[in-house]
């Protein structure tokens, strides 16, 4: 997951998929970026793979949004301190 969010496209498409409310096209997404679709679409695979976004297909477009649950363990993780020693 951490490996998912090392590149700096996919964490940006993580912060906009999750500030979206709810879901986000990904026809909203391509446009904000000065990469081509197919790489995009290979930066969201990695995080559909991640665990950290989920999609679905509504005819050509392909809509986008987080996975609380996700997203909640990387918070606590990083929030917990390490043992001392």
């Amino acid at each position: 997951m951490f490996k998912a969010l090392a590149d700096p496209i996919r964490l940006r498409l993580l912060s906009m998929i999750t500030s979206a409310a709810g879901e986000i096209c990904v026809c909203d997404l391509t446009p904000q970026f000065e990469v081509s679709g197919p790489t995009i679409s290979h930066h969201l695979k990695v995080l559909r793979e991640a665990g950290l976004v989920d999609c679905e297909r509504r005819g050509t477009w392909v809509y986008y949004w987080s996975v609380p649950q996700r997203l909640e363990w990387i918070a606590t993780l990083i929030a917990t301190p390490a043992p001392l020693g």
